[in-house]
């Protein structure tokens, strides 16, 4: 009898990549092409309305295939029905308002005392909010002409979107690259390969902790925190006395909530990420038109996303040849976290086969962690609840919507008060007008 792995139900592989302009693309074209045992493409398809984007990046696909013998097709449209015609899966990357809309995320909410990020807080919201609806076009696109194909989401807010396409039926699955950037950075400062450290990592996307590092089914994360706290501690930005007393190791997205206030004169004391991203996107995407170019360029380290194809790869591969091994992703609670509704998505370990991914048990969680995913899952709950207001054919009126915003916004740990609640509502509504038809 062949093992997990040497079943193969789709030999002959063909991904669709929506927003595949992005100039994160190289990175995921690199992985497919350095990981092909594990995943045989033999198509991909990159989709994306930006037609002068997608030539750059399409034509530097094409040279790294080329320069690491990959065999596979890749081809560009901007015909999403036409590109995920015969897909075995499809991974969302888009970003609804490109760094323009991002770059308001980060800098608006500031101006009220309150941080400014593209997945958190309010600027997490309004992603959510231009996201969803978009996104919820595309899955029942795609169920309709490929009701079989995966949905992998890579698009932040990763939680909120992945709850709504799994709301609303769709076989999907969320991946984030933060579970596996620790896993390598563990790996180098253990001296191991990365296949031997496994994880307990739980919580919510971009709110997680590392509460076990295994080495040979050893937990070592004691002797992790003795040996290398301080790097670990600078690496997060984080006091090196916040580690040791959780015993645990927090996600870098968890400085947000620690250390809201130093944040946000932080962030306002210097640029926007997103006008940084912006900038180096400028430069990448002229690399990108050279045609002697045919790896992937160490700029591209520096626009986020390590390990994305990685992460990307062994995902697709598990759900599509059935591997039932264990992987960090996103996908329904199903009793996992019991203080959480069944339908809430969290982050953690699951067993991903043909069927989808199903979390392992975990050990319960201590209330000086459930405490806040619970508060977040309420406001992701509320989030989703605005987002779907502006789902095609939804009739909604100004005062439902603004009052859809105002509560997911005053529900949220990082707003919770009823002054700032009120002004970002108005200022997320204001910068985010063309994507709301309510507004």
């Amino acid at each position: 009898m062949p093992s997990p792995q040497e079943r193969t139900p789709h030999p002959r592989i063909k991904l669709a990549v929506v927003g595949g302009g992005s100039t994160y693309t190289p990175e995921l074209i690199d992985g497919f092409a350095r990981l092909r045992d594990q995943l045989p493409l033999e198509e991909l398809v990159l989709i994306d309305p930006d037609r002068e984007r997608l030539e750059l990046v399409g034509g530097l696909a094409r040279r790294i295939f080329a320069k690491q013998g990959h065999p596979g097709r890749i081809s560009w449209t901007g015909d999403l029905d036409a590109a995920i015609d015969g897909a075995h899966a499809v991974l969302l990357q888009l970003r609804i308002g490109g760094q323009a809309a991002r770059n308001q995320d980060e800098t608006w909410p500031l101006e009220c005392g309150c941080v400014g990020q593209e997945t958190t807080g309010a600027g997490g919201l309004a992603k959510a909010l231009r996201t969803v609806p978009v996104v919820l076009d595309i899955a029942e696109r795609v169920r309709r002409r490929n009701p079989a194909a995966w949905i992998v989401d890579f698009t932040n807010p990763v939680g909120i979107v992945t709850r709504a396409l799994l709301t609303h039926g769709h076989r999907a699955v969320g991946l984030c690259n933060v579970a596996i950037g620790f896993q390598r950075t563990f790996a180098t400062l253990l001296g191991v390969a990365p296949g031997q450290v496994a994880l307990e990592h739980i919580g919510l996307n971009h709110l997680t902790w590392e509460r076990s590092v295994r080495v040979a089914g050893k937990d070592v994360l004691p002797e992790l925190l003795a040996a290398h706290g301080d790097t670990l501690a600078a690496k997060l930005r984080m006091p090196r006395a916040l580690l040791d007393h959780l015993g645990a190791i927090p996600s870098y997205y968890l400085r947000y909530y620690y250390q809201h206030d130093e944040v946000v004169r932080e962030l306002r004391s210097k640029p926007s990420r997103a006008a940084e991203v912006a900038a180096i996107e400028r430069e990448l995407l002229t690399l990108y038109g050279d045609p002697a170019l045919d790896e992937k360029p160490e700029l591209l380290s520096r626009r986020g996303g390590a390990y994305y194809s990685e992460a990307a790869v062994a995902l697709t591969s598990s759900l599509l040849r059935d591997t039932g091994d264990i992987q960090i992703v996103n996908t329904r609670n199903d009793g996992t976290l019991p203080f959480l509704p069944d339908d809430a998505v969290i982050e953690a370990p699951a067993t991903v086969n043909a069927t989808g991914a199903a979390p392992l048990p975990v050990r319960p969680l201590e209330p000086q962690y459930a405490g806040l995913v619970a508060h977040v899952t309420a406001y992701e709950q509320l989030a989703l609840e605005a987002a779907l207001l502006s789902s095609t054919g939804r009739k909604t009126g100004r005062t439902e919507g603004r009052r859809a915003v105002y509560s997911a916004l005053l529900a949220h740990p990082l707003i919770g008060r009823l002054a700032p609640a009120d002004r970002l509502t108005d200022e997320l509504i204001a910068h985010n007008r063309e994507h709301l038809p309510w507004a």
